[in-house]
C-alpha cells in the first residue's frame, strides 16, 4: 500500500489521483495490501506470493500486455525487481498464453540523467519498443507524478526535470 513512512493511506489516494490524471478510472486500480508484501527499497518481496497476486489479477481482467521493471528495476530498488521476478517466474512456469510483457530497460546514471540526450543512444540500442513523449505528454507525466505529493523529496525534483524516464522509455519483451 506504500506504507513505508507510514502513509500508506495518503499514497493510496496519490495513487488514484495520478491514474485519474493519466486516464485510468480508481476501479481499474488495485492496491495490495499484505504484510509479506512491504512497501521497502531493501525487501525483496516472495516471488511465488507476488506472483499469485499478479496472475490472478491478469486472469481476472483479461490483460494482454504487462508493463514492468527489468531486473534492475531503474533504480535497484528491491521491490520494483522483485515484480520483474514475479512476472518472469509466471511467465515461465504458466506460459501465460495471449499476455505479453515488456520490461523497462534500466540504464547507467549517466544516461538516466541527461534526458533528451538521450535518445540518439536509445535510438540507436536494440529495443522491442521505444518511446518518446511529446511535450503534451511529458507535461502530464509531470503532473501525474506531483500528485505523489507524499514522495515528491528533492531527488524526484531533480528526477523530474532531467530523468530520460520522463521523455524516453526503451522496453524489450519478456
Amino acid at each position: 500500500s506504500g506504507n513505508y513512512y507510514d502513509q500508506g493511506e495518503i499514497r493510496k489516494k496519490e495513487l488514484e489521483q495520478s491514474c485519474l490524471l493519466l486516464g485510468v478510472h480508481a476501479s481499474n486500480v488495485t492496491v495490495i495490501d499484505h504484510r509479506d508484501l512491504p512497501d521497502n527499497p531493501a525487501v525483496e518481496w516472495d516471488t511465488q506470493l507476488l506472483a499469485a497476486f499478479v496472475l490472478k489479477h491478469i486472469e481476472a481482467n483479461n490483460i494482454n500486455l504487462v508493463v514492468t521493471f527489468d531486473a534492475g528495476g531503474v533504480s535497484g530498488h528491491a521491490n520494483h525487481i522483485s515484480l520483474y521476478t514475479a512476472l518472469r517466474y509466471i511467465f515461465i512456469l504458466f506460459l501465460c498464453v495471449g499476455c505479453r510483457v515488456l520490461v523497462l530497460e534500466s540504464v547507467s546514471i549517466f544516461r538516466k540523467y541527461i534526458s533528451i540526450l538521450d535518445v540518439l543512444i536509445s535510438y540507436l540500442l536494440p529495443s522491442d519498443a521505444l518511446f518518446i513523449l511529446t511535450e503534451e505528454e511529458t507535461q502530464q507525466a509531470k503532473r501525474a507524478m506531483r500528485c505523489h505529493r507524499s514522495q515528491l523529496l528533492w531527488f524526484r525534483h531533480i528526477y523530474m526535470l532531467f530523468s530520460r524516464y520522463m521523455v524516453i522509455n526503451s522496453l524489450r519483451l519478456l
